[in-house]
């Protein structure tokens, strides 16, 4: 009988565009792939590769306890029901209510701390439940990947991790055979065309880019486009409205393009990408543009600065700072279009070295390993010895 891998994230739009590498690699291992995420329009994708799909509802944003609750309950009755040998989870709700299912379920899990979001950029009471629950949950794993240094070591800080059990890798990898540069480039030689690719919310440094595009467009008139690809995101409380949109749009300051299944053709026709990210993981958008040799600006802080050798690769700036912003990407427009390339060689040769999927794939294929040599029933002994005083649902 084969062994079971599941994976589990908050939707299958991330687990299709962002593990498939790492699926179809467990395949050839001869592993099992179950996929768990809410049901959504990649879920027969998913199918399609392999995988079977298990459906649960997560609140991505809802924080009411009661809600909370069901959700490791939901969870722990379907790891009950499918029985798998190892659970990888992404995402906070996974990484936090899945563990404590894990624990009562008696399933090893490896957990992604792929980014921090809003529980770590401010101090209010959800967030320091949040983080709290952090502390219990982390228990539990054998493993926990971290994306960037940054955030480990904020763990570390904050007790919400044992060391042992921390280890770092490159995002999610990237398939470097699959962004690669395109032989024929859309780019034109008199007009330099900067990108933004984001979920449209302000934390993404939306606003910023617009500022530094108001004060670029007037400096530089034509030679100049700015563009922005990316969902809206209404239930986000940083979130930017369409009327918003609407109005940088009908000024003439943006061009918005909506939102692609196909980003490698538009990444293809912009000579730069720009993310003024508060913070991430390890931004995925950066890595595939990077893959694809373009330069990259992009601000200063974990999760995004990883991507970029200043002035080798892109240029970084200052975090919720338009003019730092401007500055940056005036650098750009003020390259030739030999040296504009040249950054971007610079920075496929990055990702090929640092950020390569195979990277990811061979640390999980290790983890793995290393819980099946040890087998479940110790991993679970050990968890609930630790836990004991903690957990008590």
């Amino acid at each position: 009988m084969k062994k079971r891998v599941a994976i589990f994230i908050n939707t299958a739009w991330n687990i299709y565009n962002f593990r498939v590498g790492l699926i179809k690699a467990l395949q050839k291992e001869g592993y099992e792939v179950i996929a768990i995420s809410p049901y959504d329009e990649y879920t027969k994708k998913l199918e399609g590769i392999g995988c079977k799909h298990y459906h649960i509802k997560i609140n991505n944003k809802g924080s009411n306890p009661l809600e909370d609750l069901k959700l490791i309950y939901d969870i722990y009755k379907l790891y009950k029901k499918i029985s798998p040998d190892v659970v990888l989870q992404y995402t906070i709700k996974p990484n936090i209510y899945g563990s404590i299912a894990s624990y009562f379920a008696k399933v090893p899990v490896i957990s992604n701390i792929s980014g921090l979001g809003t529980v770590f950029l401010n101090n209010s009471l959800s967030s320091k439940i949040a983080r709290k629950l952090y502390k219990i949950a982390l228990k539990i794993p054998k493993k926990v990947f971290f994306q960037n240094p940054y955030d480990r070591k904020l763990f570390f800080k904050l007790k919400l991790v044992d060391r042992k059990k921390a280890e770092l890798i490159p995002g999610s990898g990237i398939d470097i055979k699959k962004f690669k540069p395109y032989q024929k480039s859309d780019c034109s030689n008199s007009l330099v065309k900067f990108l933004f690719i984001a979920r449209l919310v302000k934390d993404k440094g939306l606003l910023e880019y617009i500022d530094a595009a108001k004060i670029l467009k007037q400096k530089y008139k034509d030679i100049v486009e700015f563009a922005i690809i990316g969902a809206f995101y209404p239930n986000n409380p940083t979130a930017i409205t369409k009327e918003q949109m609407d109005e940088w749009v009908d000024s003439g300051i943006v061009n918005y393009l909506g939102v692609s299944d196909n980003i490698k053709e538009v990444i293809a026709k912009y000579d730069c990408i720009v993310l003024p990210s508060y913070r991430e993981g390890l931004s995925r958008v950066l890595l595939e543009a990077a893959s694809m040799a373009k330069p990259i600006v992009t601000t200063n802080v974990p999760g995004c600065k990883d991507v970029v050798d200043d002035g080798v690769n892109g240029f970084l700036c200052k975090v919720k700072s338009a003019t730092s912003l401007a500055d940056s990407i005036e650098k750009v427009i003020n390259l030739s279009k030999e040296d504009r390339d040249i950054m971007g060689y610079k920075s496929r040769e990055k990702i090929k070295k640092e950020f390569d999927e195979k990277i990811v794939i061979k640390k999980y294929l290790k983890a793995i390993k290393e819980i099946e040599k040890r087998g479940q029933t110790k991993e679970v002994l050990k968890a609930k010895k630790v836990l004991k005083p903690s957990i008590n649902i």
